[in-house]
């Protein structure tokens, strides 16, 4: 399993909205969604995609890095791996 990161993406923008955009660039569905809203100003997500590995993702987050998306420029990372997952 794989985690990525993604930075300011405006909060209002839908699951399947975020979902279609990676999709349109080559990712794998993700698995789970974790919204972190902070103070509002570059609220940011985590995807988990299960069966994909950080390498699959690294290979692909050039495409999407600081591409300018619904108005703002988006920040993407592949989260490092953690060995607490259950």
């Amino acid at each position: 399993m794989a985690d990525l990161w993604m930075g300011n993406v405006e909060d209002n923008t839908s699951d399947d909205e975020i979902n279609d955009f990676l999709i349109k660039y080559g990712f794998p569905p993700f698995d789970r969604i974790h919204r972190y809203h902070g103070t509002g100003a570059r609220p940011a997500i985590v995807l988990s995609f299960s069966g994909t590995s950080p390498d699959a993702l690294r290979n692909l987050q050039a495409r999407v890095h600081n591409m300018f998306w619904k108005g703002r420029p988006i920040v993407v990372q592949v989260m490092p791996e953690r060995a607490d997952r259950s």
